[in-house]
């Protein structure tokens, strides 16, 4: 039975009493922890691909929602890169046990990458999907910050929602606060970084540029010529599907 048809989440209530959706199914392991991007949710395509390969196959993974995202009780606007990436790490730590392998796309991808900074003892192995560290570097214009100082948010129609794209002030210095790309990123389990070439939101050199600053030795970048943004072709998926099991199985 297809992950989308599945009863309702499971929630796990933080310490402020907030209740974060997930859906986490026993298996073999290293346990897979999927990552939305922004202003995404568990339920997209990549993620329930994966979550179907993983119950067909006994393995052993964990899909959540970010507070204000998806089926998690919040505020989407009061969400920042490492009140999210906390939210992750909480969901990790309390439903898993053992190595884990992160698969992050887009923010977060971001995300898998400060994650195992925080727990280099627990994460295995990383895939990015189109993942885009420091966006809030090079993914704002001078007059985009101009209006996020002076007006505190950023609204902007996007293909990928039904509602409008919102950046604000707090998400954007909690980025700046959290930058990888000016220097070593001092992480040494194997990373796999797929990313189409096509992609008109985060550009392909992101992840020539983040493999060339990984500490670890064992990374593989996969561009995917005429790939976008959302790699959720059914190729797309296969490739990503065969990534995650060889690496999964490399462990």
């Amino acid at each position: 039975m297809p992950m989308t048809d599945a009863s309702p989440p499971a929630r796990f209530v933080r310490p402020d009493g907030l209740r974060l959706a997930y859906r986490h199914s026993e298996g073999r392991g290293p346990t897979l922890v999927f990552l939305p991007g922004y202003m995404s949710d568990m339920e997209g395509g990549k993620a329930v691909a994966l979550h179907d390969w993983a119950q067909r196959t006994g393995r052993a993974m964990l899909r959540l929602d970010y507070a204000g995202n998806g089926a998690s009780e919040g505020c989407f606007a009061d969400g920042t890169l490492e009140s999210w990436r906390d939210d992750a790490l909480m969901l990790m730590d309390g439903l898993t046990q053992g190595p884990a392998v992160l698969a992050g796309s887009s923010m977060g991808g971001w995300l898998a990458l400060l994650m195992a900074l925080a727990r280099p003892e627990r994460v295995a192995g990383i895939v990015g999907i189109a993942a885009a560290p420091d966006f809030t570097q090079w993914g704002f214009t001078d007059a985009d910050k101009a209006l996020l100082a002076t007006e505190g948010r950023i609204e902007e129609p996007t293909p990928y929602a039904d509602r409008p794209y919102v950046t604000t002030l707090a998400f954007w210095q909690s980025g700046q606060a959290h930058l990888l790309l000016e220097d070593e990123i001092a992480i040494d389990c194997p990373v796999r970084l797929l990313h189409g070439q096509a992609d008109p939101d985060v550009p392909w050199e992101t992840a020539v540029r983040t493999a060339a600053r990984l500490r670890s030795s064992d990374v593989q970048t996969l561009l995917v010529k005429d790939g976008d943004h959302r790699l959720s072709r059914d190729t797309d998926i296969a490739l990503l599907i065969r990534t995650v099991d060889a690496l999964l199985e490399s462990l």
